[in-house]
């Protein structure tokens, strides 16, 4: 019976090779490492009283470094296991929860024509190997060489030149025995409508193989060399091999690089994954002249739990993160999300790497947004909605994104994130009625029908507690550092909001100072950049507050006022931090106003007033943990707005 390859690799992938050599070894405890997938145990195919045999889960072998056996799941099985290949398929896939496939004439058949087409796409990459390292191939060396692709890198994935000619691969082809017919059914050559004749698919463009998760050249990719051709880049059709909905650009190399640990990142074209791989991205795939589909996102989870979306910063980016968003959202599974990556306006991967370095595309990854983050920010866009009508819509339209997620356990659990979020973006200030005794007039203050005002004992403990001190003295916040940075790093932000800011009220005196010195400087000088506004504050002796405040950011995992994140993306977490800081001031005016209350009549009632305000300041502050991040109480790792 002929199995599948895909059959073989799906069992593969659902069994670690530890489990099935496990039922024959005992794994030496001490040089064992099970939660990096690491195996040793002494060889079951020779005699050795010193481990030496290794079993990967991440790459999915096992190797004895003493007789030097190495080999996957079946080959274990038949060569130790005594078992015939077909035996050792069904009891793997019964280990592995698949059925046996039955035995198909006519897929047997589309198999064979597969087997020969691999080598037809093998003959062809050689050939457009050989070409760019001739003569013919000089200005495609030329152009890779003025991208920044070394010569490394395009062995590495096997560049190559198709010439600008028609038959030069059709006749290289038959010279090596393919038929006509494998031509086209490879995609290498197609057929005129009006002429028996054929030709070449590819002529004089740059040739990036595109390989199936075996490393098998399935497809190629042709950049033009020509500035005048309809297309700047071509891609093989639909074949026996190549379907583009399910393949990944480097997905080979990317699912071993994401079994020894790395980041799985997605990203657009060709030359971004090169630049991002020769950086030490290893993991970074893009697909194949398509947006991201299903089945991609299914293919992503099988090398990793959260793969990294990258996109542009410009208008475009942000909507195909929207789009991406809403293709993942409903085949969400426990364990299994995506984050999002937002690249500086205008750069993609490429040119960020060449421009900035390994650096700064680093960074851009450390800061990949959780999904929720990113559909929370696209529907409020920064904004708390004013009016009841506008908070209606913004509850709906979570809601409706969060019923549209398949899997019930994932469902309820955005459900509640997203009513959190809501619930603390939109809780009021409570308030009362007080006079000036600081005695309520409103009618809940009664018990019983009549007024309650014992007199209450204040204890040392109480008098001295954080309720009943002013926090006038504290040094500056995670909130106020997060909107002096964003205004020192983005000062264009400046410019819409000057009047509010020169009224902005800041605990620290220090933060006080270096708030009014920018918008001083700001306002004599519209176009001051981020560089200049920082020399003219550390000039002002402001540097070591500046320090200060993003190691207290770092630290806290706040990135959204750094200096090189979108502007975009600054303004939102400047908005959600003026937005929470101007509701603290206020209830922290009406706290001073309930303490000096309580000292002229520490009654019942007095004292239920500060409690209550001193609960709305909870509140203020579990609303600063959940949206945007600060202190403690998330319990996140990485945080944002």
């Amino acid at each position: 019976m002929r199995f599948s390859d895909t059959f073989l690799e799906e069992i593969r992938q659902r069994i670690p090779i530890s489990q099935v050599v496990g039922e024959l070894v005992i794994w030496d405890k001490r040089k064992s490492q099970p939660n990096r997938g690491d195996f040793w145990a002494c060889c079951p195919f020779h005699g050795e009283k010193t481990p030496s045999f290794h079993a990967d889960d991440r790459k999915g072998i096992y190797h004895c470094f003493g007789c030097g056996v190495t080999g996957d799941h079946f080959r274990f099985l038949t060569e130790r296991g005594g078992m015939s290949f077909p035996e050792a398929v069904e009891k793997l896939a019964g280990m592995a929860g698949l059925s046996m496939p039955a035995r198909d004439a006519r897929e047997e058949a589309r198999e064979e024509v597969r087997r020969t087409l691999y080598d037809v796409m093998e003959i062809a990459t050689r050939f457009f190997e050989a070409a760019l390292a001739h003569n013919v191939g000089a200005r495609a060396r030329g152009y890779l060489a003025g991208r920044g692709v070394s010569v490394s890198a395009q062995a590495r994935f096997r560049l190559g030149f198709a010439p600008d000619n028609s038959n030069g691969l059709k006749e290289h082809l038959a010279a090596n025995g393919v038929s006509a017919e494998e031509m086209v059914a490879a995609g290498l050559v197609v057929n005129r409508e009006d002429s028996p004749l054929s030709y070449d698919r590819f002529r004089n463009r740059v040739m990036f193989p595109i390989s199936d998760f075996r490393g098998r050249v399935i497809a190629f990719g042709g950049r033009a060399m020509s500035p005048d051709v309809p297309a700047k880049y071509l891609n093989s059709p639909e074949t026996e091999l190549f379907h583009k909905r399910s393949t990944l650009y480097n997905g080979d190399k990317a699912r071993e690089a994401a079994r020894n640990g790395r980041e799985v990142i997605v990203v657009e074209g060709y030359l971004d994954v090169i630049s991002a791989v020769v950086a030490g991205f290893e993991g970074t795939v893009a697909p194949l002249g398509t947006a991201l589909t299903e089945e991609h996102i299914q293919m992503l989870w099988k090398m990793s739990d959260g793969p990294i979306l990258c996109f542009d910063g410009d208008a475009a980016g942000q909507r195909a993160t929207a789009r991406a968003a809403e293709l993942v959202l409903p085949v969400l599974q426990p364990g299994k999300t995506v984050r999002i990556a937002t690249l500086p306006d205008g750069q993609d991967p490429d040119d960020l790497i060449k421009a900035a370095g390994r650096g700064a595309f680093e960074d851009v990854i450390s800061r990949a947004r959780s999904l929720s983050d990113v559909l929370w920010a696209i529907e409020t866009g920064g904004i708390v909605p004013e009016t009841p009508e506008a908070r209606a819509a913004l509850e709906g339209r979570l809601r409706s994104k969060a019923a549209s997620i398949a899997d019930q356990s994932v469902r309820r659990h955005y459900q509640q994130a997203f009513d959190e979020r809501l619930r603390a973006f939109f809780t009021p200030i409570r308030t009362r009625s007080w006079d000036a005794r600081g005695t309520s007039h409103n009618p809940a203050g009664r018990l019983g029908g009549s007024r309650a005002s014992p007199k209450l004992v204040i204890s040392d403990s109480l008098k001295n507690s954080r309720l009943m001190r002013s926090g006038s003295n504290v040094d500056i916040t995670p909130r106020e550092a997060a909107i002096l940075l964003a205004l020192a790093h983005h000062p264009s932000l400046c410019e819409s909001r000057l009047e509010d800011l020169a009224d902005l009220e800041l605990s620290s005196e220090t933060g006080r100072r270096m708030l009014s010195t920018m918008l001083e400087l700001v306002t004599h000088d519209h176009d001051l950049t981020e560089g200049g506004l920082r020399a003219a504050l550390e000039l002002r002796g402001f540097g070591q507050l500046l320090d200060r405040m993003r190691e207290l950011l770092s630290r806290q995992g706040i990135w959204q006022v750094a200096v090189d994140v979108a502007d975009a993306d600054a303004e939102i977490g400047l908005k959600h931090a003026l937005a929470l800081h101007y509701k603290s001031v206020e209830l922290n005016r009406a706290l001073r106003s309930a303490e000096v209350a309580l000292g002229d009549d520490p009654s019942e009632e007095t004292f239920e007033r500060l409690r209550d305000i001193q609960n709305q300041i909870t509140t203020v502050d579990g609303t600063e943990a959940l949206i945007e991040g600060f202190g403690s109480l998330s319990g996140r790792a990485t945080r944002s707005f």
